[in-house]
């Protein structure tokens, strides 16, 4: 197991999942939640008071990318460790002139998810998920549940086998 949290099978625990994500959990059979102190939800306070480490975290990015008057969302895994390359790799993957980090207010009335617990699994149809390399190589990693109150274990390659998953060199 990772840190000091009680994991169980995400599918068998669906209160402690968005609805988006609860009804998109199948596509994720291996994924498993524990639930945590919603204030400890943001990345650093949540990998020390759990014994989480950084480079088993990733974080969840929705990016705002704009082009002709045009904006279109997309999803970026990075790890805890990296940041993710937003104004070079994505803008560019994205075919946008401007691509920047979506305003909070949007990313979660779009995604249904708490900030802080935006997740791959269930977005909106046809946003693309861009994963880090990095990501789509580890054995496991924490991300969001869409909640603030738990975090999902998956395997990385889950997070490739997602409807509209790209792996692309994300990290700075």
């Amino acid at each position: 197991m990772v840190g000091t949290l009680e994991w169980t099978s995400a599918a068998a625990r669906p209160h402690l999942l968005a609805d988006a994500v609860a009804a998109a959990i199948g596509a994720v059979p291996e994924g498993e939640v524990a639930e945590i102190d919603p204030e400890l939800a943001d990345t650093a306070a949540f990998c020390e008071r759990y014994e989480v480490p950084l480079e088993v975290s990733a974080n969840c990015v929705v990016v705002a990318a704009k082009r002709g008057g045009e904006v279109t969302y997309a999803a970026c895994m990075v790890l805890a460790t990296d940041r993710a390359d937003v104004n070079g790799v994505v803008r560019r993957h994205l075919g946008a002139r401007k691509a920047s980090f979506a305003p909070m207010a949007d990313a979660t009335a779009l995604t249904g998810m708490e900030y802080g617990g935006i997740t791959p699994v269930g977005l909106p149809g046809g946003w693309p998920v861009l994963v880090d390399e990095a990501v789509a190589a580890a054995p496991q990693v924490v991300i969001g549940s869409g909640l603030r109150r738990s975090k999902l274990l998956v395997p990385g390659k889950a997070l490739v086998s997602l409807p509209a998953a790209q792996v692309l060199a994300l990290a700075l």
